[in-house]
């Protein structure tokens, strides 16, 4: 009897750390596909207040925008292209939502630095990012940087950048994933979509 138990509890903790552990690369993560609801979770702003995500999505159609950190260049220059095309995105009906594991000290640094109005917003759990299904295993080489700008809150996990648009009940209507970090969606194409979106 101890013999069966024993086999039953290794089972049970392999399959609690497979679905613990991140995939190792960026190409080999699962999101969440267009048709399918973002989840809900607690997110924190830029002063560091705790912000539901599902109020935020709720208000008005959503572009959800997962970046690596303000000390990323192409995410600063993705950020940054975003807020200058900020007001065709808000007069087509849409509000700006970005989101990084950067503590929300540094998101005040990023949100001044790359004259962002949007929203910035901090998952330095992962918590969001990973029920998103965009967090893989950081390479070595960046763990110590994202550990400093997190507040040594993360020390494994980056997101591959991503953008969704999300209707306010929540559901994915269009995204785009970049597991290679340095190409982004182009603004010219996003505002494209969005017009074409029902």
């Amino acid at each position: 009897m101890k013999k069966v138990f024993f086999i039953a509890l290794v089972a049970l903790c392999t399959v609690a750390t497979a679905q613990s552990s991140l995939p190792k690369m960026a190409t080999d993560i699962a999101p969440l596909l267009i048709g399918e609801k973002i989840p809900n979770t607690t997110l924190k702003s830029v002063e560091n207040a705790a912000v539901k995500i599902s109020d935020l999505l709720e208000k008005k159609k959503t572009i959800l925008v997962f970046y690596r950190g303000g000390w990323c260049p192409y995410c600063n220059m993705h950020l940054q292209a975003l807020a200058e095309a900020e007001k065709q995105i808000l007069d087509l009906g849409y509000q700006i939502i970005a989101i990084s594991p950067d503590a929300p000290e540094n998101l005040k640094i990023t949100e001044e630095k790359d004259k962002v109005k949007y929203t910035l917003l901090s998952d330095s759990e992962g918590e969001f990012t990973k029920a998103i299904g965009i967090a893989y295993e950081a390479p070595e080489n960046y763990k110590s940087v994202i550990n400093v700008h997190s507040k040594g809150v993360n020390k494994s996990f980056l997101p591959v950048p991503s953008v969704f648009v999300v209707n306010p009940n929540g559901e994915i209507a269009f995204e785009y994933i970049a597991p290679d970090f340095k190409h982004r969606i182009s603004t010219e194409l996003l505002v494209s979509v969005l017009k074409n979106l029902k």
